[in-house]
């Protein structure tokens, strides 16, 4: 019986705004764009933040990331036309981390080169990286084909090298790519795989990774191109040496991540007094983004709940409008009759439909809207489950809220006064 008589009252609210179809359809306007924009805008925040957050998870949370960089200060020996710059890690700093602190399961050391591959007529700088076979554990990769560096590499000093997608490509198109030769500067390393890397910033720090990356056993590195590099730039030569250049450090669990970079850092400043080194520790930017994360899908919530509001306001505005019109159908009701709650309840009911079918089509709408983004715009987007039920919920909130004024003026009025209202 009462729901009988609630689905017919629904029905009579339906034809009710149908009798002005052009306005109804005109207020459910601002819910339509106000849900539309809060489902959107949370979308493309959310994909954006996931992108971010996955890039340093991937770097991951039990690594402590160090590199070396050259002071700002540096000024070199010799002649003006030949400096020697002195700077960066040391060998030595590997061998106090690894025996200095229990809390570190295993350390990778990293040594970049510049070079040039060549097979046959094709060319491409790359970046050799002289680095252990940690450090394919250490910084998640997927294996294309072929095998990583292995412990066997290391050991025979073997003139190997595993590739990026990239470089392969460029290198090794119509080839068989494992056991092709390539030629590196003035070496031929035989290509035992190929991994994906990635050439992001990650938050404010850099991935240990590039595109053009190449990776080689350390002593390779070491015994085939030394730990001097010479620049030349008008005119002049600029020597460096630089031992290590990256040292990838493991902690054995993440509650000792912060407090070992700590001491890590304390004890690097003891050895390196014109501060050539750079210490990134993935899991405190994780944190950091998260809290970004969050305020910035309350800021785009904000913004995007003001239209909500600004068609909550609409409603209301549409609804007093109405319930003037109707004064006399009002006061032949309550004369036949009606209670003061059926008329609270029938304004309602008609304030729900509107907001209720504004907030569904904004759904539609903002559920479309991410989706060209990512298709067009090539932007990762993410509609949640959770913005989706928020803004059916405000939409529904706000047809009781900005309803019940109307209402209850309707319902308040004086039936001898509502007859003779013309």
């Amino acid at each position: 019986m009462m729901s009988t008589r609630f689905f017919r009252n629904i029905q009579l609210g339906v034809k009710t705004l149908l009798l002005h179809k052009m306005r109804s359809i005109l207020t459910m306007l601002g819910m339509v764009f106000g849900v539309g924009a809060v489902i959107a805008m949370l979308a493309v925040g959310e994909g954006a933040s996931k992108q971010a957050l996955d890039q340093i998870r991937r770097l991951g949370s039990q690594n402590i990331i160090i590199e070396s960089q050259k002071p700002p200060s540096e000024s070199g020996s010799g002649t003006m036309q030949v400096r020697m710059n002195i700077y960066g890690l040391l060998y030595d700093d590997l061998t106090r981390i690894e025996q200095s602190y229990d809390t570190v399961d295993r350390t990778v050391p990293a040594k970049l080169i510049k070079g040039q591959g060549r097979v046959g007529g094709r060319s491409i700088d790359l970046r050799l990286v002289g680095t252990t076979p940690n450090w394919f554990e250490l910084v998640a990769r997927e294996h294309l084909v072929g095998r990583v560096l292995i412990d066997k590499d290391i050991a025979t000093n073997a003139n190997v090298v595993v590739l990026t997608e990239h470089g392969a490509r460029k290198l090794l198109v119509g080839r068989n790519t494992v056991g092709s030769m390539v030629k590196i500067n003035q070496g031929y390393f035989e290509v035992i795989g190929v991994i994906k890397s990635e050439s992001t910033q990650s938050g404010a720090m850099q991935t240990p990774d590039q595109q053009i990356d190449a990776y080689i056993p350390l002593d390779v590195a070491i015994e085939r191109f030394g730990d001097i590099t010479v620049t030349r730039s008008s005119g002049s030569r600029s020597r460096e040496l630089v031992e290590l250049h990256q040292l990838i450090v493991q902690v054995n669990s993440i509650d000792n991540v912060e407090s070992t970079a700590a001491g890590i850092e304390r004890t690097l400043s003891l050895f390196h007094p014109k501060n050539d080194y750079r210490i990134s520790v993935p899991l405190a930017l994780l944190r950091q983004a998260e809290a970004t994360q969050r305020t910035f899908n309350i800021v785009l919530g904000s913004i995007a709940g003001i239209s909500l509001l600004i068609g909550g306001i609409g409603i209301m505005n549409i609804m007093l409008a109405s319930v003037t019109e109707r004064t006399r159908e009002i006061g032949i009701r309550r004369a036949i009759g009606a209670h003061r709650k059926q008329i609270i309840g029938q304004f309602l009911i008609e304030t729900v439909v509107l907001s209720v079918t504004g907030g569904l089509i904004g759904i539609g709408i903002g559920i479309l809207i991410p989706w060209l983004i990512t298709m067009f715009a090539d932007m990762p987007t993410i509609v949640t489950l959770w913005s989706v039920l928020l803004s059916v919920v405000i939409s529904i909130g706000i047809g009781v809220i900005f309803g019940m004024y109307p209402a209850m003026r309707a319902a308040n009025l004086d039936p001898i006064v509502a007859l003779r209202h013309e």
